[in-house]
């Protein structure tokens, strides 16, 4: 070792400070390795969260056993689907998981009312592990707050197969102000339960991402969903007041920090 190598104090416990920085992100720093490869334990643990993914990915989501008979009755939760058919069709076809079946459609405008300040969605996206671990939560949040600041809150559907885009087939056939749609993230191999809430105001055909909004990450060890609430929330007053979404709204920091919303009693 030469003299400019830089040295760690005797006194310090160097395994304990890498315990501590490690648990302040599920990145993989400070890993170690045997030779040029990472050392056994962390190559398991690199191979059973990709497992975790792929499944994440390729699951499909049955309503009764992953949220519960409990969850389906108090939010009167039914399910659509999107023209992709099958998940492989789903995953090779993008521009099908963005629009309604014209059943679909059907079901939605029978059973939603039209018109409301705030509309729930819920979509599987990639990762049908985030809506088992995330929606449970994070929906009586919403509804509650949205509720205690006097909006009309159109009851939230489950929609199969699902894209982003939908939010333009859901502002065609409910006219709401605000769409909130709860989406799963592409898993990757820090957590396959990452939750992803995309906002638009007055959702239409044509628009794209430069009029929508997103709050993303919502997971144990991202943003909690008290957070999350609170700054989808406070997007969707910016979305009412303005008229407008997309990247003419901007979120403050502040609002990215803390909760300002109790969890809900009876989540």
């Amino acid at each position: 070792m030469s003299d400019s190598t830089p040295r760690v104090p005797e006194h310090v416990d160097v395994s304990e400070l890498v315990r501590r920085v490690r648990a302040q992100t599920p990145a993989r720093v400070l890993a170690g390795r045997a030779g040029p490869s990472y050392r056994t334990g962390m190559q398991l643990e690199l191979r059973l969260d990709h497992a975790a993914a792929l499944d994440a990915v390729r699951s499909e989501i049955d309503l009764e056993r992953d949220l519960g008979g409990e969850f389906l009755r108090r939010w009167d939760l039914f399910e659509v689907a999107t023209r992709a058919a099958t998940k492989a069709e789903y995953l090779m076809r993008p521009d099908l998981g963005r629009q309604f079946r014209d059943d679909a459609r059907e079901e939605i405008m029978r059973r939603r009312e039209t018109g409301a300040e705030l509309q729930l969605a819920i979509g599987d996206g990639l990762s049908a592990a985030a809506i088992v671990a995330q929606v449970p939560r994070l929906v009586p949040l919403l509804h509650q707050e949205a509720s205690r600041r006097g909006w009309r809150v159109g009851l939230p559907f489950f929609i199969r197969h699902c894209r982003v885009g939908v939010l333009n087939d859901i502002g065609a056939l409910l006219r709401p102000r605000v769409v909130v749609l709860l989406i799963g993230e592409r898993p990757g191999l820090a957590t396959a339960e990452s939750l992803s809430a995309y906002l638009a105001f007055e959702p239409r055909e044509g628009h794209t991402d430069a009029q929508r909004n997103l709050v993303s990450n919502i997971h144990a060890r991202g943003v909690a969903p008290e957070v999350a609430a609170s700054r989808i929330l406070g997007l969707a007053e910016q979305m009412l007041a303005l008229g407008t979404s997309g990247v003419a709204i901007k979120e403050g920091w502040e609002s990215r920090d803390s909760p300002s919303i109790a969890p809900d009693s009876a989540s």
